[in-house]
């Protein structure tokens, strides 16, 4: 059985496939449709799939609370109008209008990955799931990390926690760019490690075994489900 795990990286992508639960390719692209490639029983991607008209996600609600320490690495996901507006001014103020709240800069960064993965979801007939890094993270270890994947020795502590369910990541500072990634001599390590994360996700939902919240899922106007497993 084959899954893939997403997670964003500078200038694009970062994919790490896994082969019977055991690595075998790592991948970087500048847009999904390069980087997810190949049959999979499920494709696992850091990223918001899912946007509600009004209101905010309940699944970020619930992934912070689960967290702790690691809440922040959550953004809170505003209403599907709030993306469509050209700018983080405009996006800003209409959030306010519709939730009560604004939403972070941050959060706002994550535009264009964010259409892109909504616009592949509902186009390219792989099954993608949302999933967090830190929640797998987090099922790994028994809790949240107090670690920051910002630092050395937080990085380390995911890279065993991986290798302890039998995912090896090269044990380098940064792995080698693809071809075809203009300015990207390479990935930084908490981006891998990060798309491993998602693979694991990604294999625990193609058996049947991830955790879901909120569950049951919320729906978008498709009737998609709006849910993060791990």
């Amino acid at each position: 059985m084959r899954v893939v795990g997403v997670d964003a990286c500078r200038g694009g992508w970062v994919a790490v496939a896994l082969t019977d639960g055991v690595v075998s390719g790592l991948d970087t692209a500048a847009s999904l449709g390069e980087v997810i490639t190949g049959s999979a029983a499920a494709v696992g991607i850091d990223m918001p799939l899912g946007l509600l008209e009004s209101g905010w996600r309940e699944a970020d609600r619930q992934a912070r609370l689960l967290l702790g320490p690691r809440r922040s690495s959550v953004f809170a996901i505003p209403p599907r109008a709030v993306w469509m507006q050209p700018d983080y001014a405009d996006a800003n103020r209409l959030c306010r209008e519709l939730t009560g709240k604004g939403f972070s800069v941050q959060a706002w960064n994550l535009r264009p990955k964010l259409l892109e993965a909504n616009s592949f979801l509902a186009t390219s007939g792989y099954p993608l799931f949302e999933v967090h890094p830190e929640l797998a993270f987090a099922s790994l270890g028994g809790e949240p990390l107090a670690l920051s994947k910002h630092t050395a020795p937080g990085r380390e502590l995911r890279r065993e926690l991986l290798a302890g369910a039998g995912i090896l990541v090269p044990g380098m500072p940064r792995v080698p760019g693809m071809p075809g990634v203009p300015g990207v001599p390479g990935v930084p390590t908490a981006d891998v490690l990060d798309a491993a994360a998602a693979a694991w996700s990604a294999q625990r939902i193609a058996t049947g075994r991830a955790a879901t919240i909120p569950d049951p899922p919320e729906c978008d106007e498709t009737g998609r489900d709006i849910a993060i497993r791990y």
